[in-house]
Parts: C-alpha cells; structure tokens; sequence
C-alpha cells in the first residue's frame, strides 16, 4: 500500500475511489480487493487512522470481518464478554442480562465482544496493505465529484484530481459526497456522548465485569466494558444537554460531564469521576433515505445511514455494507465487466431497508433507555423473566446476517 502514487494520471479500468480511509472506507477498499479491482482511498486527514475509544461487535460485525479476510486479526484484538447486561442506574435493578456464552455462539455462528475502535481499524488496514492493491492518499478532502459514462472524477480542495471506474463515499457522518448528490440536513439529536479509557488499575474493582454493561436513568445512560485483554476499560456516558448543541467533536470538560447525572445510584455515577480526560460528541443522525446510488456514485457507512449510538451497529453495518457491495459487483457484472450502475443499484437496494431499521430502531432504543417516571417502570418491566431464547428470538433480524443472506432483500 503506498501513499505516494501520482494524482491525476488516468487509472486503469479496474481502479475504484473510495472517499475515506476509516472503517467504512477500508472496509470497502477490502471488498473490492477480493473482487479483483485496484483502490484509492482519499482521506483527508493529515494521517491514516481513527479517533475513538471501544465499540461492541455483534455477531453480524464477525461475520464481515470473515467475508473481508480479516477475521483472524480481528479476533486476536476482541475481548469476548460473558453476557450483555443492563441495570436502572437509580436503584441498581437489574433490567436484562443476556448471556454471550456457547448458546449465543451456536444461535449465530460467532460471538459477541468488545474491542478498541483503533484495533478495528487496525485490522482491516492490515488486510488492505497485504492485498497490494490499495493506494492511499492523505490530506486528499474531496470538494467535489464529476461523472460521466466511462468514469468518474474527484477533486481535492488543493486542486488535486483523481479518476476511476466509480467512487464508493465513505466520507462519514458530514459526508462532502452525500451532501452534492443528496444534500439533505442533519438531525441533531441534543444527545452528547463523553468517551474515554482507562486503565485497569483506575478501574473500580466492583464494576470489572466481563460484560458489555449498560446503566440506565432519566435522560441518561453510562456504559463499561473491558478492552485489550481487560487491561483497560471503555467508558461512555450520555445525557440529554442543556444548551443547543451543534454536530461534532471536540475535548469534553470532567465539570459539564459531572454536572449531569443527578439522582443517579453513587455505584454508577463513580464512572464519571474516573477518566483523567474526555472525548465529547454532540450527536446527530439523517433520516432515512430511499436512494444512496447515482450512476457510479453511492455511499456506505455513515455517510449512507448515519445513526445514534444506541444498537451499538455504526461500525457494524459499515463493515456489512463493503461485504454487501462486494457481492453486488460479484453478480453485477458479465463477460465485458462490472455494469457499475446495476450493481451498485443491487447493493443499495439490499442495504436500504436494514440500515433504516437501524437509524429509527436506534432512536427508540435511546428513548427506551433514557425513560423516566412511569415509562422507566414499564422498561424495567419489559424482559422479565425473559428466556435467553427469547432473547435470541428477538435479536435474529441483527445478529442472523451474513455473506450468504446479505443481497437477500434485493433479490426480493
């Protein structure tokens, strides 16, 4: 993989340009390896990687990450929870505890874990370098995108031009490529995330679990699990912000984040007093669309469905999205080629029903989870007594998917 190859000469005929080099976009450039084609990945950061703390991995993110070759690598990095668990995060009830354990294995085919998002994005860039076929180039913003019958065009806010087959924008959450073909507005939630890590030794005995774990309250909601071996642990909070947020990332304050939380049980509210620094995220996500491809454009990732944080799927349905565009172009071609606009129409028209279930089920989720007075009681309520099988039950539209079933909803 190299950062260093010419802009502006005319690639080949198997050469694709991937606006975006974090997990959607090296996810893409992944898939697109194994059907054969070269990649440029434009990234417009200074350097190639990602920002973040931890992320959970359905069993649907495992199965990707095998469609994608880079199972293996992933797997090393994961930490694999012993269940899913949920307490009110007033009185320290215990709403719902699913178990991760064989069962789960067997009901999906692979497990569910935590992992660094770093780790994530180390691994599918591992996959890209050893495929010899992907070219990146930093400091690359796209401003905008020219196309025509042959091809398409990007070009740099420096001036700098590129041209393939097609492009695959996979721009993320303020995405320049959806915005000239869709251009529709963001919709800030008012939900601000803190994110942060650390480590063991800084970690409260008490809460060490080996559990994706969810607190629960009004308006808010706290989140820990173990990462790198349990040597450290994620740590992630929520809460519903006074002042009128606008979309984006900056460094979090410990006095905003500790001035929310009123009336939260003091075995909970010990997380916010934990990490030495913050990251803060103001939340948005866009309404569902219907159409993300255009000729030899689409979009993939956030840039297609951006969602809230609430199913734990962002990164998830990235990472399907690039197996799901692999075997679009897999039976979107004939004997002279890729027929660019059928196929990526075949990956969209797979990809838009499930990923707008993920934006609005999403949305439910954050309401289900921040409710208060009688409706806190009514959620309290809802998985009681409920058997791991339910459970699974209930889980299987998510975590069933994979390469094999993946273009189903286009074929219907």
């Amino acid at each position: 993989m190299s950062e260093t190859r010419s802009a502006g000469a005319e690639p080949g005929p198997d050469t694709v340009l991937v606006a975006g080099g974090g997990i959607g976009g090296l996810a893409a450039a992944l898939a697109l390896t194994r059907r054969g084609l070269r990649v440029t990945v434009l990234e417009q950061a200074a350097e190639i990687g990602e920002i973040g703390a931890g992320i959970q991995l359905g069993p649907n993110a495992f199965a990707a990450f095998d469609a994608l070759g880079v199972g293996p690598q992933a797997r090393a990095r994961a930490v694999y929870t012993d269940c899913m668990v949920m307490h009110d995060a007033v009185d320290e009830t215990l709403v719902g505890r699913i178990p991760t354990d064989e069962a789960f294995r067997a009901r999906f085919g692979n497990p569910y874990a935590v992992i660094h998002r770093a780790d994530v994005h180390r691994s599918l860039l591992e996959g890209a370098q050893a495929s010899g076929r992907v070219d990146v180039h930093t400091s690359a913003r796209v401003e905008r995108v020219e196309q025509d019958e042959a091809g398409v065009s990007v070009i740099a806010q420096d001036g700098r031009r590129w041209r393939g087959v097609a492009l695959i924008g996979a721009d993320g959450v303020k995405s320049v490529v959806r915005q000239q073909f869709v251009g529709d507005a963001a919709r800030v939630t008012g939900h601000v995330v803190y994110r942060a890590v650390v480590d063991k030794a800084d970690f409260p005995e008490e809460l060490r679990w080996n559990a994706a774990s969810i607190w629960v309250g009004p308006n808010c909601h706290l989140v820990h699990y173990p990462l790198r071996g349990g040597e450290q642990y994620n740590v992630v909070v929520t809460f519903h912000s006074r002042e009128t947020e606008q979309w984006g990332v900056r460094e979090g304050s410990k006095e905003e984040v500790q001035s929310y939380f009123h009336g939260i049980s003091p075995k909970a509210r010990q997380l916010i007093d934990l990490p030495k620094s913050w990251k803060r995220w103001a939340t948005a996500d866009r309404e569902p669309i219907a159409q993300w491809s255009f000729g030899r454009v689409t979009l993939l990732g956030d840039a297609a469905h951006p969602t809230t944080q609430y199913l734990a799927q962002g990164a998830c349905m990235a990472m399907e999205d690039a197996v799901t565009l692999g075997e679009a172009l897999r039976e979107g071609g004939d004997a002279q080629g890729v027929d660019w606009p059928r196929a990526l129409d075949l990956y969209q028209r797979a990809r838009v029903a499930r990923t707008a279930r993920i934006v609005l089920s999403s949305r439910e989720m954050g309401r289900l989870y921040h409710a208060k007075g009688v409706e806190r009681l009514v959620r309290n309520d809802l998985w009681r007594g409920r058997s791991p099988e339910r459970f699974h039950d209930a889980m299987e539209w998510l975590y069933g998917w994979n390469v094999g079933n993946c273009l189903d909803a286009a074929r219907r």
